[in-house]
Parts: structure tokens; C-alpha cells; sequence
């Protein structure tokens, strides 16, 4: 008898991909199929591993894409081809999640299946916009409630008269259509006009939108401000009090799209995520190796004949070395040569091999590495330069107006990575470009297109001069052309954009 696969039924929380639980993040991390939901964040879904099958069966009121017996069929038929399968569903499985109606699907199949709780909107979304759904002395309750229902008079509540009674928090989700239905069959049954209520859009992320009001203003201001779903609302004292946290990073706030390679994305999401911003990935680079190709060959066999080696990026070291050792050859080979790298991230990666830097500039960009090696290189000496196929000229430029014998060769080259996207760029305040092979992937391969609120931003002045052939302007490049160089002047934008925003 084969083996069956199991199920996890994982809470992803409200929005914020940092408030899934650890346990939910392991079983994420080292799943062979992933389902998901509509409400489920694109950064999670990078989570899971590259290789994964991944099935989106999104549903929103009123735009099921799939009803809840297919989905349920789905999860058994993963677990019947032996495949650890995710059910990655928003907030919690357990609430108006329908995760019952998958547990007892699965108990019936006989599926081995385990439920991971996750933060639920009730409690993280008023969180985010600082009310707290119980307070001493202002709330010593609270009640969930689904907006709309199968049963009753146009699908609203039939509790909704001793709703109106109690004391406590009333939290409606899917409500937003029913709103003035609620609120009608709240004050007719005695609830106070002057109660306090909120409504909360996409809570706890960059673009969430939130009013405040009393009971009877709640529909006008949420009409004033365009109000949509997902949206929460919260009714009740504690709906009044603010306790939106008092701490502040430079990027709370900002959603900023980021492409470009593994490495160089994952280190700059992190310093972005660790200054409070929101990161998503529209577009991703792979390395596509040509270590094997006979230019590359070639130039592993005449190493002897070289006394520099030149390194623009990260991807180039580690493709080199890892050409070196498939030739079966040692690091006792480089052991005449200099190292040349355009900056700090390519440093650090050449002395991960065990090898350090002989030069590097103090603008980390290709023309000021060229310039300054051909003072560095003296008379005689030969240059290997092995890198992307679409490395910038400015660098081969200025080697060749200083009369330097180079050989420049392609090492690998980055193409868009093919992989299921969920990205809704209208969110992003800023859109950031690490290299032109990046710029060429976004415009030329991928078919996204940039929305007219979103700031675009280089790395540097090559890079803003590839986005300029495609017909844009950067509205920000870094004078450093580095990592933090990228955050700082991320940074100093949003300083001025968010007194502008609800932020």
C-alpha cells in the first residue's frame, strides 16, 4: 500500500507575511505541493521550495474560482500521489476559513492531517491600526461574525438583534456589502448611534486605508474614503481607543518591489524588511551558468598566463570557483594572481573562497573599477574579466583606452525566472533595478508594466541609463551603489513621501 502524504492545514495570518507562526513557516519551508488562497501574500509563496507544485484556488465574495468540494478533492488527490502538501489559507483555517469543512474532508479520506493555527484578521488588523479588541474597562469581549451567510434575510446574521445588546467588541468579516444592512439592524435594535466603529482595508499591510466614525456615520465615511474589500469591521467602545505603536523605522510603511538575482535580492530584502518596509519580488533573475562553454574553458586552461582577475559581481565569483574545482582544479593555481572587485558584496563573497581583494574603488560601479585598475595593472601584466554576458562596456572601455591586454569572456548570464506570480504592482511605492539584464527582464520578458504612483529606483547610473532606452527615468538612484546605498536613498524619499500618506 503507497504511502499517503499529509495535509497541514496552515494559518498564513492576516496579511503581513511576518505574522505567519514558526511551526506554519517549517511546514511551508519543506512542502512538496502548495494550495493558497486569494488572501495569501506573494512573499510567503516564495517560501516554499522552487520545485514545489503550487495550485491557487483563490476565493473572494462573490468571485469563487473554485468551489469548496473541488479544493477539498484536490488535498486528497495531492495526499493519494504521496506529496506533504500545504493548505495555506489567510488568518486562521478555524476561522470562517471553511478549514473545517477541508479537516473533515481529509478525516473522511482517511489523510493524515495536522491544523496550524494562524493570527486571525479579528485581532491583527484592528492591531495594526492600534485598537485592541479587549481593554480593561472598555471591553471585556469580543465577537466574531461573518458579514453574510447562506441562510437568512440577504444573507445577513439572524443573531444580529442580540448582537445589538452586547457590551463588547463585534467584529464582522465579509461584511462590506452588508454594511448598511448591519448598521440599520444594529440601531433598530437598540445598539447607540453614537457607538464608536471602524473599518479596516487590508490590514496590516503598507496600503492598508482604515476610517473611524460612530455607528451612524461609519457608511459615509467609508463612501468618502472608497472603502474596499477585504475590509473588517469593528464595532464597539474599544474601536475609539488608538495604540498604534510608538516606534518608527525609516521604511514603516513603503512596499518596494525588488528584482534581480537570489543573492543580491535576498540581502536587500533583508535590509529593507529589517528597516520596516514591505518587500515583494514581480520579478526574479536566475543565474543561467556558461562556465562549460568553450570561452570559459579556454580561459580556465590559460590561468597561468593571467595576473589579474576581475569580479563585478557575486555571481561571478561563485561561478568561477565552482568552474575551477569541476576542472579539478585547486586554489593553488590563482596563487600569482591579483583579485579586482567592483565592492563590498563581491569582496565578501571572494573571501568566503579564501581569497582577498588587491583593489577596489571607491565608487562601486564598473567605469570607476576600470578606471582605477588600469592604473593598478602595469606594463605586461594581462587582465581575465569573467562575468555576465551583459556586463556594462564602461568597464571594458577604460581598460581599452589604457592599453591593457584583457580578455573579457562570459561567464553566465541572468534571465528571467519563470515562476507563478501574484504581484499587484499598484501596491508598490517604489520599484527597485539592480543592473540593466534586470531592466531588460522586467520590460522586454516579463509583461509587467509599471503603475504611474510607483517610483522606480537604480542601483546606478548604468543601470538608470539601461531604464532610460526602455523609455522611463529613474526617479531615484543611489550614489552609493551598494545594498545600503539602495536604502538610504530609499529612505530619505519616504521621510517625505509618507507626510503626504495615512501612514
Amino acid at each position: 500500500m503507497e504511502k499517503k502524504g499529509w495535509i497541514a492545514l496552515v494559518g498564513a495570518g492576516p496579511g503581513d507575511p511576518g505574522l505567519i507562526t514558526w511551526k506554519g513557516l517549517k511546514r511551508l519551508r519543506e512542502c512538496q505541493a502548495l494550495v493558497y488562497d486569494s488572501l495569501v501574500c506573494q512573499r510567503l509563496l516564495e517560501e516554499a521550495p522552487r520545485n514545489c507544485r503550487k495550485i491557487y484556488v483563490g476565493k473572494r465574495a462573490g468571485r469563487h474560482s473554485m468551489k469548496q468540494e473541488e479544493i477539498n478533492q484536490i488535498l486528497i488527490e495531492l495526499s493519494a500521489q504521496g506529496l506533504n502538501t500545504v493548505r495555506l489559507k489567510g488568518g486562521d483555517p478555524f476561522v470562517f476559513g471553511r478549514g473545517g469543512e477541508e479537516a473533515i474532508a481529509l478525516a473522511s479520506a482517511c489523510v493524515p492531517y495536522e491544523v496550524i493555527p494562524g493570527v486571525t484578521a479579528a485581532t491583527g488588523a484592528p492591531m495594526a491600526v492600534g485598537i485592541p479588541v479587549t481593554h480593561r474597562s472598555v471591553s471585556r469581549s469580543v465577537h466574531l461574525i461573518t458579514g453574510h451567510t447562506m441562510e437568512g434575510k440577504e444573507g445577513l446574521p439572524e443573531q444580529l438583534p442580540i448582537l445589538a445588546e452586547l457590551s463588547g467588541t463585534l467584529v464582522f468579516y465579509m461584511g462590506l456589502n452588508n454594511l448598511s444592512a448591519i448598521v440599520d439592524a444594529l440601531l433598530k435594535n437598540g445598539k447607540r448611534p453614537d457607538t464608536p466603529a471602524a473599518l479596516i482595508e487590508s490590514g496590516t499591510l503598507p496600503w492598508q486605508r482604515w476610517v473611524r466614525g460612530r455607528l451612524d456615520t461609519i457608511e459615509a465615511e467609508a463612501e468618502k474614503e472608497n472603502i474596499a474589500s477585504p475590509a473588517l469591521i469593528v464595532i464597539g467602545p474599544a474601536a475609539s481607543m488608538d495604540l498604534r505603536c510608538g516606534t518608527t523605522y525609516p521604511l514603516l510603511g513603503a512596499a518596494v518591489g525588488v528584482t534581480g538575482t537570489d543573492s543580491f535580492t535576498g540581502k536587500l530584502r533583508e535590509t529593507l524588511e529589517n528597516l520596516g518596509a514591505y518587500t515583494e519580488r514581480p520579478l526574479s533573475m536566475e543565474i543561467v551558468s556558461m562556465r562549460r562553454e568553450e570561452a570559459m574553458k579556454k580561459a580556465y586552461k590559460e590561468l597561468p598566463s593571467f595576473h589579474w582577475i576581475v569580479f563585478t559581481s557575486s555571481n561571478g565569483v561563485e561561478e568561477f570557483f565552482k568552474g575551477l574545482l569541476e576542472d579539478r582544479k585547486d586554489f593553488r593555481k590563482l596563487s600569482h594572481v591579483k583579485f579586482a572587485v567592483i565592492g563590498e558584496g563581491t569582496a565578501q563573497k571572494l573571501e568566503s573562497f579564501g581569497f582577498f581583494y588587491d583593489y577596489m574603488p571607491s565608487s562601486y560601479c564598473a567605469e570607476d573599477l576600470g578606471k582605477g585598475l588600469a592604473a593598478e595593472v602595469k606594463e605586461g601584466e594581462k587582465v581575465l574579466i569573467p562575468r555576465s554576458a551583459a556586463g556594462s562596456p564602461e568597464l571594458t572601455r577604460s581598460l581599452k583606452e589604457a592599453g591593457v591586454d584583457f580578455l573579457d569572456v562570459a561567464l553566465y548570464q541572468a534571465k528571467e525566472r519563470k515562476e507563478i506570480r501574484s504581484v499587484n504592482l499598484e501596491h508598490l511605492n517604489y520599484l527597485v533595478f539592480a543592473s540593466g539584464s534586470g531592466v531588460q527582464g522586467f520590460f522586454k520578458d516579463s509583461g509587467l508594466t509599471v503603475p504611474k504612483r510607483t517610483k522606480l529606483v537604480c542601483i546606478g547610473r548604468i543601470t538608470a541609463k539601461a531604464l532610460e532606452e526602455w523609455g522611463y527615468k529613474a526617479d531615484l538612484t543611489a550614489s552609493d551603489y551598494t545594498v545600503t546605498g539602495i536604502a538610504d536613498v530609499l529612505a530619505l524619499d519616504w521621510e517625505k513621501e509618507k507626510s503626504n500618506l495615512k501612514i
